[in-house]
């Protein structure tokens, strides 16, 4: 089992940036690839973004391009989303999954991000 628990969010004006983070436990973070994940308001849960178990393949939605940089820190079994140029759109939870394959297979319990206008 992995344990993930997300913190850092909150509300920010349009335009302002904030920096999610993951920690995880239980296993060793090294040998899960990472993602960010959120979910609006009587939306689907939407993919943002990913990261390889060892940092080197990053993938982005389109909407956050730019915007958006996912990271990790293997020696503090944390990954994190640094978020700029927030926009309103962009409010949801927030949510990081772990894999090893293709399937996320563990998620935490998710961040409320919130954009003001």
């Amino acid at each position: 089992q992995v344990q993930l628990v997300e913190s850092g969010g909150g509300l920010v004006q349009a335009g302002g940036s904030l920096r999610l983070s993951c920690a995880a436990s239980g296993r060793p973070f090294s040998n899960y690839g990472m993602g960010w994940f959120r979910q609006a308001p009587e939306k689907e849960r939407e993919f943002v973004a990913a990261i390889s178990s060892g940092g080197a393949v990053r993938n982005y939605a389109d909407s956050v391009k730019g915007r958006f940089t996912i990271s990790r820190d293997n020696a503090k079994n944390t990954a994190y989303l640094q978020m700029n140029s927030l926009k309103p759109e962009d409010t949801a939870v927030y949510y990081c999954a772990a894999r090893q394959l293709v399937s996320w297979q563990y998620w935490g319990q998710g961040t409320q991000v919130t954009v003001s206008s």
